[in-house]
Parts: C-alpha cells; sequence; structure tokens
C-alpha cells in the first residue's frame, strides 16, 4: 500500500522525522516573524535554510491539492485538484533539482523521499479515480436451465450508472510532448517552438526514436519500451519511470530513475542520478551534437563536464558497498558522438 504524502517511510527512519521537525521548526518561525515585524532579507538566511522554507511551503500546497482530490466526488471537481497536485509537486521537483548543488547529501536525499512519497501518493489518488468494474455472478444462467416460471411482472433492467471519466495522462503528466506512439521518428525544435523552455513529456512510447534539441524546463518520461532518446538540455530535472529495453542520451542538472531495467543512459548532470528499483542499466559520458548545443548547454548551465554521469547513487543501497543494479558501459561498446544537426521536426511513423 502506498504511503500517505504526512507519513515518511520507515526507510529514511529518524534522519526523515529530525528532517520534518525542522521543517515546521521554519515554517513557524516564518509566521512568526511575518506579524507585527518588517520583512528580512532573504538573503540573510543561509541557502539550506531558505531551500527549506520554501520546501515546507511547496510541500503544505502538494499535501493540500491532494487531500482536496480525496475529498472531491469523482467527476471534474477531483480531476482539477489531481492536475493541482501535479503542479505542486512538480514545483516541488524544480525547487530541489535548482538547490541540489547547495544541499548537504542528506537535506538533499530527505527531500527526494519527501518528493517520492508525494508522487507515489498522486499515483493512488489518480488511480481511485479510474472507475471500478462491477461484481457479477457470471455462471449463475448456466445452473438455471429451467427457471421456474414468475407470474409477477419483472421490472424492466436498471440502465447501468454513467462511468466516471477518467484522468487524462495530460492530467498526471504536465507539459507538452509525445505520447501513445509506435514505431514513430518523433523531432521537437524547442528553439522554434512556441512552448519553448516549458516542461516536455514522454509516455508510453514503444520502438520509438526522439530527438529532442534545444531545452526545456523540465522533462517526464514514463513507460517507454525499446526506444531511442536523444534531449539537448534540461534547465531543471529529468523523472524517468518504467522503461525497459531503452537508450538515453541526455543532459540536465538532476536525473531521478525509477522502475528501469536493461537501458543504457549517456548523461551530463550536474549532481549525482539517483536510480531507484532498478536492474541492469549502465552508464556513460554525453555523446549528443547538433548545430548550436554548445549554446544551449551554456545557457542550461550545463557546459562544463562534471563526470557525476559515474557516481550514482543507488537510493535502496548502501553506499560502502557498490550496487548490482548499474555498472558503467565498457568503452568499447560505447556509442561515439552521435549527431542530430539534420534531424528535422517530424512526427512520422517509421
Amino acid at each position: 500500500m502506498e504511503p500517505e504524502p504526512d507519513q515518511p517511510k520507515a526507510a529514511v527512519g529518524g534522519g526523515h522525522r529530525k528532517h520534518l521537525a525542522m521543517l515546521e521548526r521554519l515554517s513557524k518561525r516564518s509566521s512568526s516573524s511575518s506579524v507585527g515585524a518588517p520583512p528580512s532579507d532573504s538573503s540573510d538566511a543561509s541557502p539550506v535554510e531558505a531551500f527549506l522554507s520554501r520546501f515546507a511551503g511547496a510541500k503544505l500546497a502538494a499535501e493540500s491539492a491532494l487531500s482536496a482530490c480525496r475529498s472531491s466526488s469523482p467527476g471534474d471537481d477531483a480531476t482539477a485538484s489531481l492536475a493541482a497536485a501535479a503542479v505542486a509537486i512538480d514545483d516541488i521537483d524544480r525547487l530541489i533539482a535548482e538547490a541540489s548543488h547547495a544541499l548537504p547529501p542528506y537535506e538533499l536525499r530527505a527531500a527526494l523521499a519527501t518528493a517520492a512519497d508525494l508522487r507515489a501518493a498522486h499515483r493512488v489518488a489518480a488511480s481511485e479515480l479510474r472507475p471500478k468494474k462491477s461484481f457479477s455472478f457470471r455462471n449463475k444462467s448456466r445452473n438455471l436451465k429451467n427457471p421456474p416460471q414468475d407470474h409477477v411482472t419483472a421490472s424492466p433492467p436498471q440502465p447501468p450508472p454513467p462511468e466516471q471519466p477518467k484522468p487524462s495522462l495530460d492530467a498526471i503528466l504536465p507539459g507538452f510532448g509525445f505520447r501513445g506512439r509506435n514505431g514513430a521518428t518523433l523531432a521537437k525544435d524547442l528553439r522554434v517552438s512556441n512552448d519553448k523552455d516549458g516542461d516536455f513529456t514522454l509516455a508510453d512510447l514503444v520502438s520509438c526514436e526522439v530527438y529532442l534539441k534545444g531545452k526545456c524546463r523540465a522533462l517526464y518520461i514514463h513507460k517507454l519500451r525499446d526506444c531511442r532518446v536523444f534531449v539537448g538540455a534540461v534547465l531543471g530535472s529529468v523523472l524517468i519511470e518504467d522503461v525497459e529495453g531503452c537508450i538515453f542520451v541526455m543532459a540536465a542538472h538532476q536525473i531521478r530513475i525509477h522502475e528501469a531495467r536493461v537501458t543504457d543512459f549517456y548523461l551530463r548532470v550536474r549532481s549525482r542520478p539517483i536510480i531507484e528499483d532498478c536492474s541492469g542499466v549502465r552508464f556513460a559520458p554525453y555523446v549528443l551534437n547538433y548545430e548550436g548545443i554548445e549554446e544551449d548547454l551554456e545557457d542550461s548551465g550545463l557546459e562544463e563536464e562534471t563526470g557525476n554521469w559515474a557516481n550514482v547513487d543507488d537510493f535502496k543501497w548502501l553506499k560502502a558497498v557498490q550496487s548490482p543494479n548499474w555498472c558503467l558501459v565498457p568503452e568499447e561498446e560505447r556509442l561515439q558522438t552521435v549527431n542530430i544537426s539534420e534531424v528535422h521536426e517530424q512526427e512520422d511513423d517509421s
């Protein structure tokens, strides 16, 4: 059963409770200082305290949206609350990504654990909005070959209740993007798009090749099979869930990978990549090239190769022991530089 957003995971233990207590103290401090006192200069607070204060407010907004979703009746109100919760959780992801380079390792882990709990609670809320099939005895008519005649006129069967609308994938995964394609070549130049520097989503793709030039604010990847994905620069974070047999080439400030299997990642990343519930994943340095990529990387603060692609953090594995779930791609098996300068915008089935 998925944990509620206001209940920290047992795996985080006492450290997580200290983190939540610190968030509560900062929240009380900010509320008390706002009554009868002139506003203080945010520059006086340390970067960690400033982050925790903003994080506490973002966490409260996400929990309030999830609570409103659970208390709403199925329909437009619940779908709107679900979408609001997704936006609030995305704000938390962006906040963590922006501060990841300045946070101590413990604070970063605790914040990521809280964000993971909230996203898990969001998935549970989304699943509860889907209509459940009613139970029926399918074999009842087979046992009554000669039912007794009933002289009482039977009432006409009642029509089944109307199905409640299912939350759309757009409500769960934000941003524009490519969804639900099979065997397609999908290319987008974000530098000339009307939605440039926004969020981008790749979801439910099978045997597709995806090319994204330019930069986006955040990238969400969900349920890809046997795909090859080439991405220019991501200003914030990348969240990857449920992928198998894929190759990803991307640059971002933060990359979180959940439930990936037999997949290679060619990365340039400011902080350590984080994996959870993964197996057979391999890592190598970023190899993408196209005309103008240097400017995109520089504008995104990713012009420097940090070497963090090789410093992978397995969330549920002791740091003192090498995780068996990931390794480096042997040099003789690595992709050479991939140049996509000649790839133009398209959404064609191959």
